[in-house]
Protein backbone atom coordinates (compact mmCIF):
# COMPACT_ATOMS: atom_id res chain seq x y z
CA UNK A 1 0.00 0.00 0.00
CA UNK A 2 1.45 3.58 -0.82
CA UNK A 3 1.99 5.93 1.84
CA UNK A 4 0.20 9.15 1.75
CA UNK A 5 1.27 12.21 3.68
CA UNK A 6 -1.91 14.19 5.04
CA UNK A 7 -2.11 17.28 6.89
CA UNK A 8 -4.88 19.29 8.73
CA UNK A 9 -6.33 22.47 7.02
CA UNK A 10 -8.33 24.70 9.12
CA UNK A 11 -10.34 27.23 7.03
CA UNK A 12 -11.41 30.62 8.32
CA UNK A 13 -12.37 29.86 11.67
CA UNK A 14 -11.86 33.71 13.10
CA UNK A 15 -13.07 35.84 15.29
CA UNK A 16 -15.24 37.96 13.53
CA UNK A 17 -17.44 34.79 12.73
CA UNK A 18 -18.40 34.35 16.17
CA UNK A 19 -20.60 36.29 18.72
CA UNK A 20 -22.54 38.67 16.74
CA UNK A 21 -26.32 38.96 18.03
CA UNK A 22 -28.61 36.63 15.77
CA UNK A 23 -25.45 35.75 13.81
CA UNK A 24 -24.16 32.63 15.08
CA UNK A 25 -23.06 29.89 13.38
CA UNK A 26 -25.12 26.31 13.67
CA UNK A 27 -23.81 23.68 16.23
CA UNK A 28 -20.72 26.30 16.44
CA UNK A 29 -19.22 25.64 20.08
CA UNK A 30 -19.24 22.32 19.38
CA UNK A 31 -17.48 22.50 15.71
CA UNK A 32 -14.68 24.12 17.65
CA UNK A 33 -14.42 21.64 20.10
CA UNK A 34 -14.33 18.86 17.91
CA UNK A 35 -11.45 20.69 16.05
CA UNK A 36 -9.58 21.85 18.68
CA UNK A 37 -9.52 18.46 19.87
CA UNK A 38 -8.07 17.42 15.82
CA UNK A 39 -5.81 19.94 16.22
CA UNK A 40 -4.31 18.92 19.97
CA UNK A 41 -4.23 15.07 18.08
CA UNK A 42 -2.73 16.41 14.78
CA UNK A 43 0.25 18.09 16.75
CA UNK A 44 0.79 15.30 19.05
CA UNK A 45 1.15 12.54 16.11
CA UNK A 46 3.16 14.81 14.20
CA UNK A 47 0.19 15.46 11.08
CA UNK A 48 1.34 19.24 9.42
CA UNK A 49 -1.35 21.95 10.13
CA UNK A 50 -1.47 24.34 7.73
CA UNK A 51 -3.87 27.48 8.62
CA UNK A 52 -6.19 29.35 5.89
CA UNK A 53 -7.43 33.24 7.05
CA UNK A 54 -9.38 35.27 4.93
CA UNK A 55 -8.83 39.47 4.90
CA UNK A 56 -11.95 40.50 3.75
CA UNK A 57 -10.92 43.70 3.26
CA UNK A 58 -11.83 47.85 4.68
CA UNK A 59 -14.53 47.37 6.46
CA UNK A 60 -15.45 43.75 6.74
CA UNK A 61 -15.39 41.94 9.90
CA UNK A 62 -12.51 40.32 9.03
CA UNK A 63 -10.21 42.61 7.53
CA UNK A 64 -6.75 42.21 8.50
CA UNK A 65 -6.30 45.10 10.88
CA UNK A 66 -9.64 44.66 12.34
CA UNK A 67 -10.76 43.01 15.62
CA UNK A 68 -12.38 39.63 13.98
CA UNK A 69 -8.77 39.20 11.54
CA UNK A 70 -7.09 36.45 14.32
CA UNK A 71 -8.24 32.98 14.75
CA UNK A 72 -10.57 31.74 17.26
CA UNK A 73 -7.92 31.32 20.21
CA UNK A 74 -8.62 27.49 20.41
CA UNK A 75 -7.50 27.12 17.15
CA UNK A 76 -4.59 29.73 16.80
CA UNK A 77 -1.55 28.42 14.94
CA UNK A 78 1.89 28.02 16.95
CA UNK A 79 4.81 30.10 15.87
CA UNK A 80 6.00 26.94 13.21
CA UNK A 81 2.73 26.27 11.43
CA UNK A 82 2.36 27.89 8.18
CA UNK A 83 -0.75 30.92 7.91
CA UNK A 84 -2.13 31.28 4.25
CA UNK A 85 -3.64 34.71 4.10
CA UNK A 86 -6.77 34.74 1.15
CA UNK A 87 -8.83 37.52 -0.07
CA UNK A 88 -10.48 35.39 -1.99
CA UNK A 89 -13.43 32.42 -1.25
CA UNK A 90 -10.48 29.53 -2.56
CA UNK A 91 -7.88 29.21 -0.27
CA UNK A 92 -5.98 28.69 -3.89
CA UNK A 93 -6.90 31.14 -5.87
CA UNK A 94 -4.03 34.08 -5.79
CA UNK A 95 -1.97 32.27 -3.02
CA UNK A 96 0.50 30.03 -2.71
CA UNK A 97 -0.89 27.06 -0.83
CA UNK A 98 -0.78 24.44 -3.16
CA UNK A 99 2.73 24.87 -3.21
CA UNK A 100 3.57 25.16 -0.11
CA UNK A 101 1.34 21.75 0.47
CA UNK A 102 3.52 20.02 -2.13
CA UNK A 103 7.07 21.69 -0.91
CA UNK A 104 6.00 19.75 2.34
CA UNK A 105 5.08 16.46 0.24
CA UNK A 106 1.77 16.51 1.18
CA UNK A 107 -0.92 14.73 -0.83
CA UNK A 108 -3.82 14.47 1.49
CA UNK A 109 -5.71 17.01 2.81
CA UNK A 110 -7.85 16.90 6.03
CA UNK A 111 -10.03 19.74 5.62
CA UNK A 112 -12.96 21.81 7.96
CA UNK A 113 -13.36 25.30 9.56
CA UNK A 114 -15.82 28.19 8.49
CA UNK A 115 -18.29 28.51 5.87
CA UNK A 116 -19.61 25.44 4.41
CA UNK A 117 -21.10 26.57 1.35
CA UNK A 118 -18.53 29.14 0.67
CA UNK A 119 -14.20 29.09 1.81
CA UNK A 120 -14.90 25.10 2.96
CA UNK A 121 -16.23 23.94 -0.02
CA UNK A 122 -14.05 26.05 -2.69
CA UNK A 123 -11.14 24.33 -0.41
CA UNK A 124 -12.18 21.53 -1.38
CA UNK A 125 -12.85 21.46 -4.92
CA UNK A 126 -10.24 23.47 -5.20
CA UNK A 127 -7.86 20.82 -3.60
CA UNK A 128 -9.26 17.96 -5.61
CA UNK A 129 -8.81 19.87 -9.02
CA UNK A 130 -4.73 20.18 -7.85
CA UNK A 131 -4.58 16.12 -7.51
CA UNK A 132 -4.85 16.40 -3.79
CA UNK A 133 -7.25 13.33 -2.00
CA UNK A 134 -9.41 15.31 0.60
CA UNK A 135 -11.41 14.41 3.70
CA UNK A 136 -13.97 16.34 4.83
CA UNK A 137 -14.79 16.66 8.38
CA UNK A 138 -18.73 16.17 8.15
CA UNK A 139 -18.84 17.84 11.94
CA UNK A 140 -16.08 20.12 11.44
CA UNK A 141 -17.11 22.67 9.35
CA UNK A 142 -20.34 24.90 9.85
CA UNK A 143 -22.07 28.11 8.54
CA UNK A 144 -25.01 30.61 9.29
CA UNK A 145 -28.53 30.55 8.35
CA UNK A 146 -29.79 32.16 5.50
CA UNK A 147 -32.85 33.06 3.99
CA UNK A 148 -33.20 30.07 2.18
CA UNK A 149 -31.43 27.26 4.35
CA UNK A 150 -30.55 26.47 7.88
CA UNK A 151 -26.74 26.13 8.71
CA UNK A 152 -27.71 22.65 9.36
CA UNK A 153 -29.34 22.20 6.06
CA UNK A 154 -26.57 23.91 4.21
CA UNK A 155 -23.63 21.44 6.51
CA UNK A 156 -25.81 18.46 5.42
CA UNK A 157 -26.14 19.57 1.47
CA UNK A 158 -22.68 20.06 1.88
CA UNK A 159 -21.74 16.73 3.19
CA UNK A 160 -23.81 14.99 0.46
CA UNK A 161 -22.66 16.86 -2.05
CA UNK A 162 -19.07 16.97 -1.88
CA UNK A 163 -19.21 13.48 0.15
CA UNK A 164 -21.17 11.58 -2.60
CA UNK A 165 -19.25 12.20 -5.75
CA UNK A 166 -15.56 12.02 -6.31
CA UNK A 167 -14.59 15.85 -4.69
CA UNK A 168 -14.18 14.10 -0.90
CA UNK A 169 -14.51 11.24 1.40
CA UNK A 170 -16.29 11.74 5.15
CA UNK A 171 -14.43 11.39 8.20
CA UNK A 172 -15.86 12.83 11.68
CA UNK A 173 -13.33 14.71 13.58
CA UNK A 174 -13.21 11.98 16.84
CA UNK A 175 -12.88 8.80 13.99
CA UNK A 176 -9.97 9.95 12.36
CA UNK A 177 -6.31 8.78 12.88
CA UNK A 178 -3.80 11.22 12.39
CA UNK A 179 -0.28 9.95 12.20
CA UNK A 180 1.58 12.39 9.65
CA UNK A 181 1.41 9.03 6.78
CA UNK A 182 -0.51 6.29 6.81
Amino acid sequence: MTQSKKALVIVDVQQGMFGHPGHHPYDADAVVGRLADLLRRARSAGTPVFFVQHDGGAGSLLAADSPGFPFRDELAPLPSEDVTVKKHCSAFQATALAEKLHAAGVEHLIVGGMQSEFCVDTAVRGAFERGFAVTLLSDGHTTFDTPALSGQQIVAHHNHTLGSGSFATLAKCDALYLPAED
